[in-house]
């Protein structure tokens, strides 16, 4: 693709709002973060809403040419929002002559098909490295200068510490949320914004150039002291310990307050560039104030790779769990941090990453079977915002995993944003390796037990699946709304171990524009020991119970 060297002048704005954005509907209050109970809820249009996302390609949306025939395969899909990268080298070719057209691209194909945007702006970084900012920044190592290891040789990655760096990034960034507010604050198609992709140091575990190495000597900054103090009884345990395990030093070099070793290393990067990303995501907001978050390569295990469980093994210095306090500190404008899971152990990060109130958005994960269990735990376990699996190219056949779970996710969206943070929902994951699990929902305790092919003798059999979810909602002080597969149901009472638990009924059904639809009512056969609900193998269904107590 040809770089552009379009300046937007007035009258493309005029285009864009008049032509290209003819199917806007105006609305009012900007997307936003709002509280229910304990959870934490994005709010478009006056209401909350779930992202049933997928991410695209990294260049997919480089091209409107390559996105025109996708755009009706990813609506085939049951998702609601896109993730689309916009590139800092091609909106800014030239330094302060900005091409908006792709931004405009996206946005109106998006529209076409009723979907929303979450914009991924690559800018200074993605995946630990500088690939997407501009010739002119590339080529100006002098004005732009780069990291550099040990030995003092610089590496394809622009440093945080540098005013030049920051603040070329910012003003890009803020004229791209400027356009965003000019095309779309009122339409409210793009809803949240992630700010850089991946950051931290591969290679060596921090950065050395002679700016780094001084400001590692000196003295750890006041703001991030100031906040280990204020939150010293809160802090997560990994930072708590490294700081208690050097005295809990008031004041100091960064290795006098840390210790010595490549967890200093990372707190310093941590902060670093949290402070660099928190000044870009201000510029932004201070045009047009979206939720903004950052994602976050996650350690490995370093059973296939040796390195990757150490920091320049994976990028450091980036948003991991680990690492929430200095990058809460460095960057209060910084929404959310959040996890891309492309790891084994998805409840553990799940849990990682909502400590202390974080709320939990899954920008980059898995879109098979796996991932359309952990779409329905994010939403319903964790009181998540919502869920992407990367790579929707290849993920649009309209009767595959992710489009199946969609469709049925959508059904309950209203019902699961209702309940969340309310304690009348949750989730559970079940498989092979653990076949069982238990939790308390109201006055009852659930069990769910993974069968790995249907049992409904009316259900054709399916394919093992690895892992399946079990979403529980209780509607009624007896009343249940379930959605599962391959997943035998049991209920006990939890307030009276003498009372049995029975079903007074079982209807399957789904949810059309909010409204439950009864389809069959299940009984005898279809209830196993006249006491459990059955969940086919082939794909996930909604069953709603009804339950009584005897002796």
């Amino acid at each position: 693709m040809k770089l552009r060297t379009l300046v937007v002048t007035t009258t493309l704005i005029l285009l864009a709002s008049t032509a290209a954005f003819s199917q806007a509907k105006p609305s009012t209050g900007i997307p936003h973060l709002a509280k229910q109970g304990t959870a934490t809820q994005l709010i478009v249009d006056g209401k909350p809403f779930l992202v049933l996302g997928s991410e695209l390609n990294n260049s997919s949306a480089s091209s409107m040419e390559y996105m025109r025939p996708l755009w009706p395969k990813i609506a085939a899909t049951n998702l609601n929002t896109v993730l689309a990268t916009v590139s800092w080298e091609l909106m800014e070719p030239e330094e302060s002559h900005f091409d908006f057209s792709l931004v405009d691209g996206v946005i109106e194909g998006a529209r076409r098909y009723d979907l929303h945007v979450i914009v991924l702006w690559f800018g200074s970084w993605k995946n630990g490295k500088s690939t997407y900012q501009p010739v002119w920044v590339k080529t100006n190592q002098q004005r732009f200068p780069l990291i550099q290891d040990e030995k003092g040789k610089a590496l394809p990655t622009m440093t945080t510490l540098s005013d030049a760096n920051r603040d070329a990034d910012s003003r890009a960034f803020a004229a791209l949320m400027k356009h965003i507010r000019e095309v779309d604050g009122e339409a409210h198609t793009v809803v949240m914004i992630q700010v850089e992709n991946e950051v931290g140091v591969l290679g060596p575990t921090r950065d050395h150039s002679p700016v780094a190495n001084k400001a590692f000597a000196g003295p750890v900054p006041k703001e991030f002291m100031d906040y280990l103090q204020k939150h010293k009884d809160t802090l997560i345990p990994e930072m708590r310990k490294r700081w208690e395990a050097a005295g809990f030093k008031t004041s100091g070099s960064w290795e006098e307050v840390f210790g010595k070793g490549v967890e200093t290393d990372e707190i310093f990067m941590a902060w670093n560039y949290a402070r660099y990303i928190g000044h870009v995501a201000a510029a932004g907001k201070a045009e047009y104030p979206l939720p903004m978050f950052v994602n976050t390569w996650l350690r490995q295990d370093g059973k296939l790779k040796p390195g990757e469980d150490v920091p320049g093994g994976y990028p450091s210095g980036g948003p991991l769990a680990q690492l929430m306090d200095p990058w809460r500190a460095g960057a209060p404008a910084i929404d959310i941090l959040s996890p891309d899971v492309h790891v084994p152990n998805y409840s553990d990060w799940c849990d990682w990453y909502t400590q202390s109130g974080n709320p939990l958005f899954i920008p980059e994960s898995r879109g098979d079977a796996l991932g359309v269990a952990q779409a329905i735990a994010t939403a319903g376990k964790y009181d998540g915002i919502g869920y992407s699996p990367f790579g929707i190219d290849r993920l649009t056949s309209p009767d595959g995993e992710l489009a199946r779970g969609y469709q049925v996710l959508g059904q309950v969206a209203p019902l699961i944003l209702e309940n969340q943070g309310l304690g009348k929902m949750t989730a559970v994951l079940v498989d092979k390796a653990a076949p069982r699990s238990k939790v308390r929902l109201g006055d009852y305790t659930i069990e769910a037990r993974f069968a790995a092919r249907a049992q409904d003798p009316n259900a054709p059999l399916a394919a093992p699946v690895d892992r399946v979810a079990g979403l529980f909602i209780q509607v009624g002080p007896d009343d249940y709304v379930i959605v599962a597969r391959s997943m035998n149901v049991y209920f006990e009472s939890a307030t009276d171990a003498t009372q049995s638990v029975g079903l007074a009924a079982v209807d399957e059904g789904q949810y059309v524009n909010g409204r439950w639809v009864p389809g069959r009512r299940l009984n005898g056969d279809e209830t196993p020991d006249w006491r459990a609900l059955w969940f086919a193998g082939d794909r996930y269904s909604i069953q709603k119970v009804k339950l009584y107590r005897y002796r």
